[in-house]
């Protein structure tokens, strides 16, 4: 028995986790580094180059250059603090905002063009009162245009698709298409040798939820639950350095309360399959019309088939109801009840099969000592 008190134990995968998670803290604050030190260059260099001249006295030249750096510094906080503030950036969101720059600036521009116009027609002149408000107006116009078009593309971004295909917003999936994994599949393991096998030659893919929910489990005060969290972490840190398969991990962000929720909807707006061992995933993914793959159907078409007239060779490890008879078991677990092999318990024989039998229990098979 684990006793309840003893601190969890660290997986191969977690300790992946913490070093990768380590280097890129370090080269953020690397970037951090060189983005202060050019920033406050770029502040430095017009006081160094007023005091070069002789033109300018210290006085005028901290006088001219006081608020140029001050509006630098000012610039480089504010652009520090929204880093810090946000943590975890998607690509999707970075250029959801360049675009929605982008078509904002150039509304912006057609309505200034259109506001000149009427400034040209009405005869304004500089300092005029009307031409400063028409001035205020294109600026206040360009930057509500500006706010509108990323405000837009955010919340339209799935209409975006058809529209404009860019990254993370609309992927496309080419040759074969990739294989989501679900929380199942690594637990139960048997991944780990079909991966080894090179039988599974499509990508893999592994959400963070999946493995948030297998952090989860592994911390679970229930020790049942703990031991299949590890397992699964640990045979995802096997498949991750496994040389035979191509696997990713996926930072999808997880709105919905159900990790299985999570995979469908993810796997509709990805194109993508799923893989896993759960039947009513596999249900419900049918339902909805996404392609899931359930590994225990693949054990199902693999498994050994013994018709009438199979000659096998099989262990016998103990007797049947009757004395006569031998029972033993195929690779994948079916009983096998063999006539007239009572004495042989312990020996490895060769049988001939002359019936099978399906019942609710599973498959039973029935053979004869073959002479």
């Amino acid at each position: 028995m684990e006793p309840e008190n003893t601190p969890p134990r660290i997986t191969a995968f977690e300790l992946d986790q913490t070093r990768e998670a380590a280097t890129k803290r370090l080269v953020i604050l690397t970037i951090r580094l060189l983005f202060i030190t050019f920033m406050f260059a770029a502040a430095i260099l017009p006081f160094i180059a007023g005091l070069k001249s002789s033109n300018q006295s210290i006085e005028d030249v901290v006088v001219d250059h006081l608020g140029p750096l001050i509006s630098t510094i000012a610039f480089a906080a504010i652009v520090l603090i929204l880093d810090f503030l946000t943590p975890n950036k998607r690509l999707s969101a970075v250029l959801g905002v360049y675009l929605g720059l982008v078509v904002g600036l150039f509304a912006a521009l057609a309505v200034s063009l259109l506001i000149d116009l009427i400034g040209d027609s009405w005869d304004l002149k500089r300092g005029d009162i009307a031409l400063q408000y028409l001035t205020l107006l294109k600026l206040v116009v360009g930057i509500t245009l500006c706010y509108f078009s990323i405000s837009i593309v955010f919340t339209t971004k799935d209409n975006l698709r058809l529209v404009l295909p860019y990254v993370e917003f609309a992927r496309k999936v080419r040759g074969i298409r990739p294989l989501l994994v679900d929380t199942s599949i690594l637990i139960d393991g048997r991944i780990e040798q079909l991966a080894k096998s090179r039988f599974l030659d499509a990508p893999l893919i592994i959400t963070q939820f999946v493995i948030e929910e297998l952090h989860a489990l592994s911390d679970s005060k229930d020790k049942t639950k703990r031991e299949r969290g590890r397992r699964g972490l640990s045979v995802l840190a096997t498949l991750r350095n496994s040389p035979h398969i191509e696997l990713t991990i996926e930072t999808s962000e997880n709105s919905m309360e159900s990790v299985d929720r999570a995979l469908i909807e993810l796997a509709q707006a990805s194109g993508y399959r799923i893989l896993t061992t759960d039947s009513n995933l596999q249900q419900v993914g049918q339902i909805e019309g996404v392609t899931v793959l359930n590994l225990n159907d693949l054990s199902l078409a693999v498994r050994t088939q013994a018709i009438p007239g199979t000659v096998m060779q099989i262990e016998i490890v103990r007797k049947g109801e009757s004395s006569s008879q031998g029972v033993g078991f195929l690779p994948d677990g079916t009983m096998v009840v063999i006539e007239d092999g009572g004495d042989n318990v312990g020996e490895f024989v060769m049988v001939e099969v002359t019936n099978s039998l399906q019942t609710s229990a599973g498959r039973m098979i029935f053979a004869n000592v073959s002479i």
